[in-house]
């Protein structure tokens, strides 16, 4: 396995990654299926666990704690998100109402309870990489860079990212975090793969001038590119 610097965190993380979208529900995977998939990847090689509170309704973030039973927890770069609501996410556009409004976003109200709900699921006392699942643009990204610097304080999570931000909202939250001292964005996670390469013209540019580790998702176009 190869490994590579983790943005300018100085984390080394495997060149590859283990993806669990597929853990639960979703993926109509098994608990057997999911330990034997994180157990084989950590075998393999791969220290880099990407999750998220979204998948499967947080079941997911659950099946990967419980696959890291036992297994020295300074070896595993684990890695989460929260911004969306928990639940099916191919039902995002039906998930509205009262039962979901506020169980999502980027508030601070939210991102405090998120974090909390994410550390039990994983069974963890600390998220290596926190990242904002999607832009939110109800809420001023100072105030999720606020809460997020408070929990980074806290020794809750080690370090932030994005997923699919545009390259004018990866350079609003570096600005807002120098001008303001506040904790800044390490990585981005865009989709990325040899059929969508449409963030080679301006988020890797910006990533670059950032110094921040980009992880891609759907790198094999929901497995169209496997064959």
């Amino acid at each position: 396995m190869q490994y590579r610097t983790l943005g300018r965190t100085g984390v080394q993380v495997s060149s590859l990654a283990l993806g669990t979208m597929n853990f639960g529900s979703f993926g109509s995977t098994t608990e057997a299926e999911t330990t034997a998939m994180v157990r084989r990847a950590l075998d393999a090689g791969v220290n880099l666990i990407d999750t998220a509170d979204a998948y499967s309704g947080g079941v997911s973030e659950e099946l990967v704690g419980r696959a890291l039973k036992g297994v020295d927890r300074d070896e595993v770069v684990l890695a989460t998100k929260f911004r969306l609501p928990l639940g099916d996410i191919s039902r995002l556009g039906e998930m509205k109402g009262p039962a979901v409004m506020n169980r999502q976003g980027g508030s601070r109200r939210w991102i405090v309870k998120a974090v909390e709900d994410s550390l039990r699921r994983l069974d963890t006392d600390r998220i290596d990489l926190y990242q904002m699942h999607r832009p939110d643009p109800t809420t001023d990204i100072e105030e999720s860079l606020s809460a997020l610097t408070d929990l980074q304080r806290a020794g809750k999570i080690l370090y932030i990212g994005t997923s699919t931000f545009s390259a004018a909202e990866m350079v609003e939250a570096q600005w807002v975090s120098e001008r303001r001292r506040l904790a800044r964005f390490a990585t981005e996670q865009p989709p990325y793969s040899i059929l969508v390469r449409g963030i080679e013209a301006d988020v890797l540019p910006t990533a670059r001038k950032y110094g921040m580790g980009v992880l891609t998702w759907s790198p094999l176009a929901s497995g169209f590119l496997s064959g």
